[in-house]
């Protein structure tokens, strides 16, 4: 791997990467808001497994067939697109009782509740071949063909950092989304207003995810 003077750049550019919202943080904030801080953080191990996928992809050279054959990308893409969709529909659809709020958000949240918020998250990460993409534009630029460790776990080390810090990010996030969400809850008791809003905030990162070019 190339020293650790050569891999400033690369630490600065995943903070910053990282830390600016986008898509993962606001999915992340969307699910805490609509079930809970314990929701959020299983779709953030969700995203962060997920995103091996990717890393993995990247290493063996796979994430690269999206960059050659578009038709296999804008499949993927809308396949993920209307997964978001269909969440945030789903969201918006769910109704919640006065009894719901009687008691903790994260108190509500069943084993199988989580587990559908891990498996979805996940589901989610895989069906985006932007984040494909990204390692295959982003990960080469560090990585070092003449090193003693051959390129594909340099690609592996890097790309595992690389989630590692998205995932930091994601948790600061959900924390962050759950004290406003029992804020919100507490000043006003319109139930279904957070479900709603989370809702919207899907079907939107799925629209931006169809529609967009890149």
């Amino acid at each position: 791997m190339p020293g650790f003077e050569s891999l400033i750049p690369f630490f600065i550019a995943t903070a910053i990467f990282a830390f600016v919202p986008g898509p993962a943080i606001l999915y992340t904030a969307a699910q805490t808001v609509a079930r809970g801080r314990r929701a959020g953080f299983m779709a953030a191990l969700g995203i962060h497994i997920g995103c091996y996928a990717h890393v993995i992809g990247a290493a063996l050279g796979l994430s690269a067939i999206f960059t050659h054959v578009p038709a296999a990308y804008m499949a993927v893409k809308l396949v993920g697109a209307a997964y978001l969709i269909w969440l945030g529909y789903k969201m918006i659809r769910q109704k919640l009782s006065a009894d719901d709020f009687a008691h903790d958000t994260d108190t509500l949240m069943s084993g199988k509740s989580t587990r559908r918020a891990f498996i979805e998250s996940m589901t989610v990460e895989i069906l985006n071949p932007k984040v494909a993409i990204f390692f295959v534009a982003f990960l080469p630029q560090f990585v070092d063909a003449g090193a003693a460790l051959p390129v594909w776990a340099q690609f592996m080390l890097l790309g595992a950092f690389v989630n590692v810090c998205f995932s930091s990010a994601d948790v600061i996030t959900i924390l962050i989304a759950d004290r406003v969400a029992k804020g919100a809850k507490n000043l006003g008791r319109t139930m279904d207003l957070p479900n709603k809003l989370a809702g919207l905030t899907l079907i939107g990162l799925g629209t931006r995810l169809a529609v967009a070019d890149e």
